[in-house]
């Protein structure tokens, strides 16, 4: 009995099957007749994390300049956190590619433009933004502020970064000479393989959103990228001492490097030139180039 009902159920499946191969539509008629209402509707914004290492001009002329690492916050206008510092961001057009955007985003906020940029973390924690379901994008842009000819907006203020870790926590102090931010993250190990956290936030008032999470995630990737690409020289002027690159390692990656170690690690990426660093009261260094700049 038990068979016979399911060749019958199973002969109804094929018969179903078939009706169905003979009211095929194509893909035309499917995308004409389809009903996007059937799914919850979300926007998508793009951060701009913008990295930087200056210099601090030092009192002991003797001395090179102290380095710092800094990053560009602008201050929000409008509600949600109105007055409180964030990252460069806009929602994507709906026809707009997200790399347009992105350099659409960079110049609007800052008044920025041409920069290196690449692509972060997509972040989509449902209540990151309370307006509505925002999944955002991030991009890391990284400049020698130095350089820079443009004036950022008024708006934008650069700030330097401090941070401390231990085993489970990452503390951030940002400070631009007049105002400073602190937040704290929660640190789990992800990926044992690759050495990878998961970030929470755990004491934040100052910055919108989930902007913390964005900072410490491009910092570890940017310090992880230290050791596997030239990223560092879009921080860096076409002419550098040995020192003054070293510096901006250390700052980034928060240590001192031994200096027989650094230059082994970077004698492939540079190449020394004829030109001499002068005045100052520095005893004359010989000025390098990065090794493949167009």
């Amino acid at each position: 009995m038990l068979k016979k009902k399911a060749k019958n159920v199973k002969i109804k499946l094929l018969r179903s099957l078939g009706d169905l191969m003979k009211e095929d539509k194509s893909e035309k008629e499917f995308l004409k007749d389809y009903d996007a209402s059937l799914y919850e509707k979300l926007s998508i914004t793009v951060d701009i994390l913008i990295f930087s290492v200056s210099d601090e001009i030092q009192n002991n002329y003797r001395k090179l300049n102290k380095k710092h690492f800094s990053v560009l916050l602008v201050k929000r206008e409008n509600y949600p956190f109105k007055d409180k510092w964030c990252l460069p961001s806009d929602f994507i057009g709906v026809n707009e590619d997200i790399e347009d955007a992105a350099k659409r985003i960079l110049t609007n906020e800052t008044n920025l433009h041409d920069l290196y940029l690449e692509q972060l973390y997509t972040f989509g924690d449902p209540h990151r933004d309370p307006r509505m379901r925002v999944v955002s994008t991030s991009y890391m842009a990284l400049v020698d502020k130095n350089r820079l000819k443009e004036k950022i907006t008024p708006n934008a203020s650069w700030f330097n970064i401090m941070t401390l870790e231990d085993k489970e926590s990452i503390f951030v102090t940002l400070n631009n000479g007049t105002e400073e931010i602190k937040f704290k993250i929660g640190k789990t190990l992800k990926e044992k393989t690759t050495d990878r956290y998961k970030f929470t936030i755990l004491e934040n008032d100052k910055l919108a959103f989930d902007n913390p999470l964005v900072i410490v995630s491009g910092i570890a990737r940017l310090k992880n990228k230290l050791e596997y690409t030239d990223v560092v020289f879009n921080m860096m002027p076409e002419y550098f001492t040995l020192g003054e690159l070293q510096q901006v390692y250390e700052v980034i990656l928060g240590k001192k490097l031994l200096d027989p170690a650094f230059r082994r690690m970077i004698a492939s990426k540079v190449e020394k030139t004829d030109k001499m660093q002068t005045g100052g009261g520095h005893r004359p260094s010989v000025l390098f180039k990065y090794k493949n700049r167009d």
